[in-house]
Protein backbone atom coordinates (compact mmCIF):
# COMPACT_ATOMS: atom_id res chain seq x y z
CA UNK A 1 0.00 0.00 0.00
CA UNK A 2 1.18 3.80 -0.93
CA UNK A 3 0.06 6.29 1.13
CA UNK A 4 0.85 10.07 -0.14
CA UNK A 5 0.82 13.48 1.84
CA UNK A 6 0.96 16.39 -0.68
CA UNK A 7 2.84 19.37 1.03
CA UNK A 8 2.33 22.87 -0.08
CA UNK A 9 3.95 25.82 2.26
CA UNK A 10 2.86 29.21 0.32
CA UNK A 11 5.18 31.56 1.61
CA UNK A 12 5.42 35.46 1.09
CA UNK A 13 8.69 37.28 1.49
CA UNK A 14 8.08 41.00 1.66
CA UNK A 15 11.11 43.59 2.13
CA UNK A 16 11.43 47.35 1.15
CA UNK A 17 14.58 48.55 -0.78
CA UNK A 18 14.81 51.99 0.36
CA UNK A 19 16.22 54.77 -1.46
CA UNK A 20 18.25 57.68 0.21
CA UNK A 21 21.05 59.78 1.29
CA UNK A 22 22.80 60.27 4.80
CA UNK A 23 21.85 56.93 5.91
CA UNK A 24 24.30 57.13 8.87
CA UNK A 25 23.49 60.66 9.83
CA UNK A 26 22.04 60.26 13.48
CA UNK A 27 19.80 63.10 12.71
CA UNK A 28 18.08 60.51 10.14
CA UNK A 29 15.82 58.03 11.56
CA UNK A 30 15.57 55.15 8.44
CA UNK A 31 18.37 52.73 9.76
CA UNK A 32 16.48 53.21 13.82
CA UNK A 33 13.53 52.42 12.09
CA UNK A 34 14.40 49.30 9.49
CA UNK A 35 16.22 47.77 12.32
CA UNK A 36 13.96 48.00 15.85
CA UNK A 37 15.77 47.09 18.69
CA UNK A 38 18.73 45.13 17.56
CA UNK A 39 22.03 43.76 17.81
CA UNK A 40 24.04 44.28 14.63
CA UNK A 41 27.15 43.14 12.88
CA UNK A 42 28.32 45.09 10.36
CA UNK A 43 30.76 43.81 7.60
CA UNK A 44 32.40 46.81 5.16
CA UNK A 45 33.76 46.16 1.99
CA UNK A 46 37.66 47.59 2.13
CA UNK A 47 37.04 49.65 -1.69
CA UNK A 48 34.29 51.34 0.58
CA UNK A 49 36.81 52.20 3.60
CA UNK A 50 39.53 53.63 1.12
CA UNK A 51 36.99 55.72 0.00
CA UNK A 52 35.41 56.60 3.01
CA UNK A 53 37.86 56.36 5.77
CA UNK A 54 35.47 57.85 8.33
CA UNK A 55 32.67 55.60 7.47
CA UNK A 56 33.42 53.19 11.32
CA UNK A 57 33.41 56.45 13.20
CA UNK A 58 30.24 57.38 11.40
CA UNK A 59 28.09 54.08 11.81
CA UNK A 60 29.67 53.73 15.38
CA UNK A 61 28.51 57.57 16.03
CA UNK A 62 24.98 56.48 14.56
CA UNK A 63 24.64 53.58 17.00
CA UNK A 64 25.90 55.81 20.08
CA UNK A 65 23.05 58.23 19.28
CA UNK A 66 20.70 55.10 19.14
CA UNK A 67 20.16 53.22 22.44
CA UNK A 68 18.13 50.95 20.96
CA UNK A 69 20.50 49.57 18.72
CA UNK A 70 23.51 47.74 19.81
CA UNK A 71 26.33 47.46 17.82
CA UNK A 72 28.35 44.03 18.91
CA UNK A 73 31.95 44.98 17.81
CA UNK A 74 33.82 47.27 15.49
CA UNK A 75 33.26 46.81 11.65
CA UNK A 76 34.67 43.66 10.53
CA UNK A 77 36.14 44.67 7.14
CA UNK A 78 36.44 41.84 4.07
CA UNK A 79 38.26 42.60 0.46
CA UNK A 80 36.28 44.31 -1.93
CA UNK A 81 35.07 42.97 -5.74
CA UNK A 82 35.72 39.01 -6.30
CA UNK A 83 38.81 38.38 -4.40
CA UNK A 84 36.17 37.73 -1.48
CA UNK A 85 33.71 35.78 -3.39
CA UNK A 86 37.56 33.41 -4.58
CA UNK A 87 38.72 32.42 -0.59
CA UNK A 88 36.17 30.23 1.36
CA UNK A 89 37.95 31.71 4.39
CA UNK A 90 36.14 34.91 3.84
CA UNK A 91 33.21 32.98 4.70
CA UNK A 92 34.12 31.24 7.20
CA UNK A 93 35.29 34.54 8.84
CA UNK A 94 32.05 36.45 8.76
CA UNK A 95 30.68 33.21 10.09
CA UNK A 96 32.97 33.29 13.34
CA UNK A 97 32.20 36.80 13.55
CA UNK A 98 28.17 36.11 13.54
CA UNK A 99 29.33 32.60 16.46
CA UNK A 100 31.28 35.20 18.16
CA UNK A 101 29.09 38.00 18.88
CA UNK A 102 25.74 35.71 19.57
CA UNK A 103 24.10 37.11 15.93
CA UNK A 104 20.68 34.68 16.00
CA UNK A 105 17.86 35.50 14.12
CA UNK A 106 16.55 38.08 15.77
CA UNK A 107 19.61 40.21 15.12
CA UNK A 108 21.69 41.55 12.06
CA UNK A 109 24.00 41.54 9.87
CA UNK A 110 24.51 44.65 8.04
CA UNK A 111 26.85 44.10 4.75
CA UNK A 112 27.93 47.64 3.46
CA UNK A 113 29.78 47.22 0.23
CA UNK A 114 29.73 46.24 -3.86
CA UNK A 115 27.62 43.37 -4.81
CA UNK A 116 30.50 40.81 -4.59
CA UNK A 117 30.89 41.12 -0.80
CA UNK A 118 27.06 42.13 -0.44
CA UNK A 119 27.21 37.85 -2.00
CA UNK A 120 29.79 36.78 0.04
CA UNK A 121 28.05 38.21 3.14
CA UNK A 122 25.01 37.34 2.15
CA UNK A 123 25.67 33.75 1.47
CA UNK A 124 27.55 33.95 5.36
CA UNK A 125 24.57 35.10 6.86
CA UNK A 126 21.62 32.65 5.12
CA UNK A 127 24.07 29.30 5.88
CA UNK A 128 24.46 30.38 9.86
CA UNK A 129 21.90 29.30 12.16
CA UNK A 130 20.30 28.39 8.85
CA UNK A 131 20.05 32.03 8.05
CA UNK A 132 20.08 35.27 9.84
CA UNK A 133 18.75 38.56 8.98
CA UNK A 134 20.30 40.44 6.37
CA UNK A 135 20.05 44.51 5.54
CA UNK A 136 22.56 45.19 2.44
CA UNK A 137 23.80 48.28 1.97
CA UNK A 138 24.92 48.36 -1.71
CA UNK A 139 27.35 50.72 -2.54
CA UNK A 140 28.15 50.61 -6.38
CA UNK A 141 26.19 51.13 -9.19
CA UNK A 142 25.59 47.71 -9.98
CA UNK A 143 24.97 46.77 -6.55
CA UNK A 144 22.53 49.35 -5.97
CA UNK A 145 20.30 48.84 -9.12
CA UNK A 146 20.88 45.02 -9.43
CA UNK A 147 22.27 42.34 -7.37
CA UNK A 148 21.69 44.23 -3.90
CA UNK A 149 17.86 44.20 -4.71
CA UNK A 150 17.24 40.00 -5.49
CA UNK A 151 16.99 36.97 -3.52
CA UNK A 152 20.58 35.54 -4.71
CA UNK A 153 23.98 34.81 -2.70
CA UNK A 154 26.75 33.38 -3.62
CA UNK A 155 30.28 32.80 -3.93
CA UNK A 156 32.46 30.93 -5.98
CA UNK A 157 33.96 27.61 -6.85
CA UNK A 158 35.41 25.03 -8.31
CA UNK A 159 36.81 28.05 -11.15
CA UNK A 160 32.92 28.95 -11.76
CA UNK A 161 31.21 32.12 -10.63
CA UNK A 162 28.70 31.62 -8.10
CA UNK A 163 28.72 27.89 -7.77
CA UNK A 164 27.83 28.26 -4.08
CA UNK A 165 25.01 30.16 -3.03
CA UNK A 166 21.44 30.37 -1.49
CA UNK A 167 18.06 31.84 -2.36
CA UNK A 168 17.63 33.78 0.87
CA UNK A 169 15.50 37.47 0.51
CA UNK A 170 17.34 40.11 2.33
CA UNK A 171 15.42 42.08 5.30
CA UNK A 172 15.90 45.33 3.86
CA UNK A 173 18.04 47.33 1.29
CA UNK A 174 19.08 50.44 2.07
CA UNK A 175 20.09 52.36 -1.49
CA UNK A 176 22.30 55.58 -0.39
CA UNK A 177 23.01 57.45 -3.72
CA UNK A 178 26.23 59.21 -1.54
CA UNK A 179 28.23 56.23 -2.09
CA UNK A 180 27.95 56.38 -5.99
CA UNK A 181 29.87 59.97 -6.10
CA UNK A 182 33.21 58.62 -4.96
CA UNK A 183 33.21 55.59 -7.41
CA UNK A 184 35.73 55.58 -9.90
CA UNK A 185 34.55 55.44 -13.39
CA UNK A 186 35.01 51.76 -13.80
CA UNK A 187 32.21 51.55 -11.54
CA UNK A 188 30.13 53.80 -12.08
CA UNK A 189 29.71 52.96 -15.80
CA UNK A 190 30.06 49.06 -15.50
CA UNK A 191 26.85 49.46 -13.14
CA UNK A 192 24.92 50.91 -16.13
CA UNK A 193 25.17 47.58 -18.42
CA UNK A 194 22.65 46.05 -16.17
CA UNK A 195 20.14 49.03 -17.11
CA UNK A 196 20.98 48.48 -20.21
CA UNK A 197 20.10 44.31 -20.02
CA UNK A 198 16.75 45.08 -18.23
CA UNK A 199 15.94 48.06 -20.47
CA UNK A 200 16.36 45.42 -23.22
CA UNK A 201 14.33 43.09 -22.27
CA UNK A 202 11.76 44.63 -20.59
CA UNK A 203 11.00 48.26 -21.63
CA UNK A 204 11.55 50.06 -24.62
CA UNK A 205 10.48 53.47 -23.26
CA UNK A 206 13.51 53.26 -20.15
CA UNK A 207 15.62 51.92 -23.14
CA UNK A 208 14.97 55.24 -25.15
CA UNK A 209 15.35 57.13 -21.85
CA UNK A 210 19.01 55.67 -21.34
CA UNK A 211 19.91 56.44 -25.26
CA UNK A 212 18.54 60.22 -24.72
CA UNK A 213 20.58 60.29 -21.08
CA UNK A 214 23.50 57.79 -22.19
CA UNK A 215 25.56 61.16 -22.53
CA UNK A 216 25.45 62.56 -19.25
CA UNK A 217 25.53 59.64 -17.54
CA UNK A 218 28.94 58.71 -18.78
CA UNK A 219 29.80 62.66 -17.47
CA UNK A 220 28.47 61.47 -14.32
CA UNK A 221 25.43 63.40 -14.12
CA UNK A 222 23.97 62.08 -10.86
CA UNK A 223 20.70 62.95 -11.31
CA UNK A 224 20.25 61.08 -14.28
CA UNK A 225 22.09 57.99 -12.72
CA UNK A 226 19.46 58.73 -9.36
CA UNK A 227 16.83 57.53 -12.17
CA UNK A 228 18.88 54.83 -13.87
CA UNK A 229 19.29 53.30 -10.61
CA UNK A 230 15.90 53.27 -9.47
CA UNK A 231 14.27 52.32 -12.51
CA UNK A 232 16.34 49.69 -12.92
CA UNK A 233 16.50 48.32 -9.69
CA UNK A 234 12.35 48.67 -9.94
CA UNK A 235 12.52 46.30 -12.80
CA UNK A 236 14.52 43.85 -11.59
CA UNK A 237 12.21 43.69 -8.21
CA UNK A 238 8.90 43.27 -10.84
CA UNK A 239 10.29 40.53 -12.74
CA UNK A 240 11.35 38.84 -9.46
CA UNK A 241 7.79 38.87 -7.67
CA UNK A 242 5.71 38.47 -11.19
CA UNK A 243 8.16 36.58 -13.46
CA UNK A 244 6.98 33.58 -12.32
CA UNK A 245 10.04 31.45 -11.26
CA UNK A 246 11.62 33.84 -7.91
CA UNK A 247 14.06 30.64 -7.30
CA UNK A 248 14.89 29.99 -9.97
CA UNK A 249 13.63 26.37 -10.50
CA UNK A 250 13.48 26.44 -14.25
CA UNK A 251 16.10 26.79 -17.17
CA UNK A 252 14.93 30.14 -18.49
CA UNK A 253 16.63 33.17 -16.48
CA UNK A 254 15.74 36.32 -18.97
CA UNK A 255 17.62 38.38 -16.34
CA UNK A 256 21.14 36.58 -17.50
CA UNK A 257 20.59 37.72 -20.99
CA UNK A 258 24.39 38.49 -21.88
CA UNK A 259 25.63 36.79 -19.17
CA UNK A 260 26.20 33.32 -20.10
CA UNK A 261 29.45 35.11 -22.44
CA UNK A 262 30.16 37.92 -18.92
CA UNK A 263 30.73 35.49 -16.25
CA UNK A 264 32.95 33.15 -18.42
CA UNK A 265 34.96 36.56 -19.52
CA UNK A 266 35.29 37.53 -15.94
CA UNK A 267 36.59 33.97 -15.06
CA UNK A 268 39.24 34.40 -18.36
CA UNK A 269 40.42 37.66 -17.02
CA UNK A 270 40.91 36.67 -13.49
CA UNK A 271 38.48 38.79 -12.51
CA UNK A 272 40.50 41.88 -13.71
CA UNK A 273 37.16 42.29 -15.85
CA UNK A 274 34.55 43.64 -13.63
CA UNK A 275 31.28 42.20 -13.54
CA UNK A 276 29.12 45.10 -15.29
CA UNK A 277 32.02 45.63 -17.71
CA UNK A 278 31.95 41.61 -18.96
CA UNK A 279 28.52 42.09 -19.22
CA UNK A 280 28.21 44.99 -21.25
CA UNK A 281 30.29 42.91 -23.82
CA UNK A 282 28.10 40.02 -23.53
CA UNK A 283 25.17 42.50 -24.41
CA UNK A 284 27.18 43.37 -27.75
CA UNK A 285 27.72 39.93 -28.33
CA UNK A 286 24.53 38.47 -28.08
CA UNK A 287 22.80 41.25 -29.92
CA UNK A 288 25.66 40.86 -32.56
CA UNK A 289 24.85 37.16 -32.69
CA UNK A 290 21.03 37.84 -33.01
CA UNK A 291 21.08 40.55 -35.43
CA UNK A 292 23.73 38.25 -38.00
CA UNK A 293 21.08 35.46 -37.52
CA UNK A 294 18.10 37.68 -38.43
CA UNK A 295 16.55 37.85 -35.40
CA UNK A 296 17.08 41.34 -34.31
CA UNK A 297 16.65 44.66 -36.90
CA UNK A 298 19.83 45.87 -37.87
CA UNK A 299 18.71 49.91 -37.02
CA UNK A 300 17.81 47.82 -33.30
CA UNK A 301 21.73 45.95 -33.62
CA UNK A 302 23.20 50.22 -34.08
CA UNK A 303 21.28 51.76 -31.40
CA UNK A 304 22.31 49.02 -28.94
CA UNK A 305 26.09 49.35 -29.65
CA UNK A 306 25.81 53.27 -29.62
CA UNK A 307 24.10 53.28 -26.21
CA UNK A 308 27.19 51.02 -24.86
CA UNK A 309 29.59 52.71 -26.34
CA UNK A 310 28.57 56.01 -25.71
CA UNK A 311 28.52 55.30 -21.91
CA UNK A 312 32.03 54.24 -21.96
CA UNK A 313 31.56 50.09 -22.24
CA UNK A 314 33.66 48.25 -24.12
CA UNK A 315 31.75 45.52 -26.62
CA UNK A 316 34.98 43.99 -27.18
CA UNK A 317 37.42 42.57 -25.03
CA UNK A 318 40.96 40.41 -25.47
CA UNK A 319 39.37 37.46 -23.75
CA UNK A 320 36.46 37.78 -26.53
CA UNK A 321 39.07 35.45 -28.09
CA UNK A 322 38.97 35.23 -32.26
CA UNK A 323 36.62 33.91 -34.56
CA UNK A 324 38.77 30.83 -34.96
CA UNK A 325 38.07 29.31 -31.12
CA UNK A 326 36.77 25.86 -30.09
CA UNK A 327 33.56 25.55 -27.74
CA UNK A 328 35.22 22.29 -26.01
CA UNK A 329 38.70 24.56 -24.94
CA UNK A 330 37.81 25.87 -21.21
CA UNK A 331 40.21 28.85 -22.58
CA UNK A 332 37.22 29.98 -25.04
CA UNK A 333 34.28 31.93 -24.22
CA UNK A 334 32.41 29.26 -26.25
CA UNK A 335 32.80 27.16 -23.50
CA UNK A 336 30.64 29.16 -21.35
CA UNK A 337 27.47 27.78 -23.20
CA UNK A 338 28.04 24.34 -21.75
CA UNK A 339 28.88 26.42 -17.76
CA UNK A 340 26.51 28.26 -18.41
CA UNK A 341 23.70 25.14 -18.96
CA UNK A 342 25.00 23.20 -16.31
CA UNK A 343 24.59 25.87 -14.07
CA UNK A 344 20.77 26.60 -14.95
CA UNK A 345 20.19 22.46 -15.11
CA UNK A 346 17.95 21.24 -18.03
CA UNK A 347 18.01 22.36 -21.55
CA UNK A 348 20.45 25.62 -22.71
CA UNK A 349 17.85 28.77 -22.45
CA UNK A 350 19.31 31.85 -23.69
CA UNK A 351 17.57 35.09 -24.44
CA UNK A 352 18.23 37.16 -27.44
CA UNK A 353 16.26 39.85 -28.76
CA UNK A 354 13.61 40.39 -31.70
CA UNK A 355 13.54 44.00 -30.71
CA UNK A 356 13.89 46.24 -28.27
CA UNK A 357 12.08 45.38 -25.53
CA UNK A 358 11.24 41.77 -26.90
CA UNK A 359 13.15 39.18 -26.10
CA UNK A 360 12.89 35.39 -27.07
CA UNK A 361 13.98 32.46 -25.61
CA UNK A 362 16.28 29.96 -27.94
CA UNK A 363 17.80 26.78 -27.07
CA UNK A 364 20.39 26.51 -29.06
CA UNK A 365 23.47 28.86 -30.74
CA UNK A 366 25.43 28.81 -33.95
CA UNK A 367 28.74 28.66 -32.87
CA UNK A 368 30.43 29.81 -36.49
CA UNK A 369 27.58 32.96 -36.37
CA UNK A 370 29.10 33.04 -32.58
CA UNK A 371 32.89 33.08 -34.10
CA UNK A 372 31.40 35.67 -36.68
CA UNK A 373 30.24 37.95 -34.13
CA UNK A 374 32.94 37.87 -31.85
CA UNK A 375 34.89 38.92 -35.02
CA UNK A 376 32.07 41.98 -36.07
CA UNK A 377 32.94 43.50 -32.28
CA UNK A 378 36.24 42.85 -32.51
CA UNK A 379 36.77 45.39 -35.56
CA UNK A 380 34.17 47.69 -34.28
CA UNK A 381 35.75 48.29 -31.13
CA UNK A 382 39.10 48.95 -33.08
CA UNK A 383 37.50 51.56 -34.92
CA UNK A 384 35.28 53.19 -32.02
CA UNK A 385 33.80 55.84 -33.52
CA UNK A 386 33.45 60.00 -31.55
CA UNK A 387 29.94 59.79 -32.33
CA UNK A 388 27.11 59.18 -35.61
CA UNK A 389 25.89 55.90 -36.62
CA UNK A 390 27.14 52.54 -36.43
CA UNK A 391 27.29 50.32 -39.52
CA UNK A 392 26.99 46.50 -38.73
CA UNK A 393 30.80 45.82 -41.18
CA UNK A 394 30.67 43.08 -43.83
CA UNK A 395 29.58 40.28 -44.68
CA UNK A 396 27.01 41.99 -43.16
CA UNK A 397 25.27 44.04 -45.13
CA UNK A 398 26.18 47.79 -44.78
CA UNK A 399 23.25 50.44 -43.26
Amino acid sequence: MTRTIEQVVPVTFTYPVHFTDGLFDPARSLLRDTLGHAKVLCVIDDGVLAAWPELPAQIGAYFAASPELTLVTAPVTVPGGERCKRDPGHVEAVQAAINAHGIDRHAYVMAVGGGAVLDMVGYAAATAHRGVRLIRVPTTVLSQNDSAVGVKNSVNAFGKKNWLGTFAPPYAVLNDRDFLTTLEDRDWLGGLSEAVKVALLKDAEFFDWLEANAEALAARDLGAMDHAVYRCAQLHLAHISTGGDPFEQGSSRPLDFGHWAAHKLESLSGYALRHGEAVAVGIALDCTYAALSGLLPEADWRRVLTVLLTLGLDVSVPELGTDRQDAADPASVLSGLNEFREHLGGQLTIALLTGIGRPVDVHEMNHDLLRRAVAVLKDVQARRPTGGALCLPTPIPAC
